[in-house]
């Protein structure tokens, strides 16, 4: 379990990808992890795999998870967004955020202003519906608030955010372009209650 609040911003020391498969090597900043632990890599819960001198670590990804995330663009070189988990005397600052990507959305638009930046995403209608005005998501695992909400004749929608000056500085969204995509995930409630309701549904 995570919380949506980015710990490091890791650097990208080697990405392979062999038969389907992503095996890549990140300087975390982390002097203390084990091996098997979690790490959410861009929203992404993957486990430590191997252990290497100055917090470089090495993280698995399956070809299933590649195909429903953006662990595909990973390339050496590139920055990525990791939290560790959340002990049970940790302040949960963020929302309850489980590193299980929902699905992937498009970044439409960046618009700096005062200091802040204005960002617009376009969200798949699979994802879209979970989502309310002030509700919580996390994108490439960082908790972030709906500030507006756009639904469109297709299911889709298109969120508005708010990003302040100290989540853009230190999470990899200052290194994000139009047109990228970006791992969501959804508040798992509205998934439960969707769930819980379905057997009461009129046709």
């Amino acid at each position: 379990m995570f919380s949506g609040i980015i710990d490091k911003l890791g650097h990208v020391a080697d990405a392979t990808f062999e038969d389907g498969a992503l095996t890549c090597r990140v300087v975390t900043g982390y002097e203390d992890l084990e091996l098997g632990e979690s790490v959410a890599v861009n929203g992404v819960c993957l486990t430590v795999a191997d252990i290497f001198l100055g917090g470089e670590v090495e993280f698995f990804a399956s070809s299933e998870t590649l195909a429903r995330t953006n662990l595909a663009q990973v390339a050496a070189d590139g920055k990525v967004n990791l939290e560790r988990s959340v002990s049970l005397n940790t302040r949960l600052s963020g929302h309850m955020v489980q590193g299980h990507v929902d699905g992937m959305a498009k970044l439409a638009a960046v618009e700096p202003g005062n200091g802040s930046y204005k960002l617009a995403v376009d969200l798949p209608a699979a994802v879209a519906r979970y989502c309310v005005e002030k509700g919580s998501i996390a994108l490439d695992g960082i908790s972030l608030t709906i500030n507006s909400l756009e639904d469109r004749p297709d299911g889709s929608a298109r969120i508005g955010l708010m990003i302040i000056p100290h989540t853009w500085e230190h999470t990899n969204l200052h290194t994000a372009k139009v047109g990228d995509m970006i791992n969501v995930e959804v508040d798992v409630m509205a998934k439960y209650v969707e769930r819980l309701c379905q057997p009461y549904q009129k046709p």
